[in-house]
């Protein structure tokens, strides 16, 4: 169970994208982390303006959410319309 913060987005307000992200990344092996706290980290560093090892410790590993975010970033890179 993790605190909650101001940068957090609800449940609901996620699964509006929640199949987009969840697409970004080969399935090999079930995930152990919620998707949606690796979100809410990501949400938590930018708008905190924070190191990734500075994410509280009660959000997953900041190297995993790093990893998400990495593939998040260049999947919405790519997915965007061409001009």
């Amino acid at each position: 169970m993790r605190g909650i913060y101001p940068s957090d987005v609800t449940r609901e307000q996620f699964s509006v994208i929640e199949h987009l992200l969840k697409s970004a990344r080969k399935v090999t092996r079930p995930r152990k982390d919620d998707v949606h706290d690796i979100f809410c980290a990501i949400l938590y560093v930018l708008k905190e303006e924070c190191t990734w090892r500075g994410l509280p410790h009660d959000f997953p590993k900041w190297n995993l959410v790093y990893y998400h975010y990495q593939i998040w970033s260049a999947e919405g890179a790519n997915a965007g319309p061409s001009v």
